[in-house]
């Protein structure tokens, strides 16, 4: 079985069809979301479906009963492959960094799917503690005012 892509009107209807297992065109286009295509359209969908061998058809008299023949988890799989390939580079770690910068995935997410020992400190925060990030903050800082001497200070160093 060769997963291919879905255009969204495609997926809108297979999600429909994934929730219901299978169905006849009477519950789908009850199921089918607001705004409602014309039938026909809906037809079309079907057919262009079958073809992609996405549902098989068994006739009942002169109607057609749609059935699931990709599930929903494989189809979600084959999207996040062409997702990494497109978006990161078929990078994962890309991926993560992302989700991680953009508060999608917190710490305490991860232990739940990978088995850690480390506390995990996001880059940028690693950077602030560094000797570097020190050094530059003590040069760009506001300077600091000197404190006026008494004058019988100075005279007493000048003597010395």
């Amino acid at each position: 079985m060769k997963i291919s892509h879905l255009t969204p009107g495609e997926e809108l209807l297979m999600n429909v069809l994934w929730r219901l297992d299978s169905a006849y065109m009477r519950e789908i286009i009850e199921q089918y979301p607001d705004p409602k295509p014309h039938p026909n359209t809906i037809s079309t969908f079907l057919k262009i479906l079958v073809e992609k061998e996405f549902l098989t058809t068994q006739k009942e008299g002169r109607i057609f009963k749609y059935t699931v023949a990709i599930p929903f988890e494989d189809y979600r799989k084959y999207s996040l492959h062409i997702f990494l390939e497109e978006y990161f580079n078929n990078s994962s770690a890309e991926l993560v960094k992302v989700l991680v910068d953009e508060n999608l995935l917190k710490e305490e997410d991860l232990p739940q799917f990978f088995e850690m020992n480390a506390t995990v400190i996001p880059i940028h925060e690693k950077e602030e503690d560094s000797d570097l990030t020190d050094f530059i903050n003590h040069i760009t800082s506001p300077k600091k005012k000197k404190k006026k001497k008494e004058k019988g200070e100075k005279k007493k160093k000048k003597n010395k």
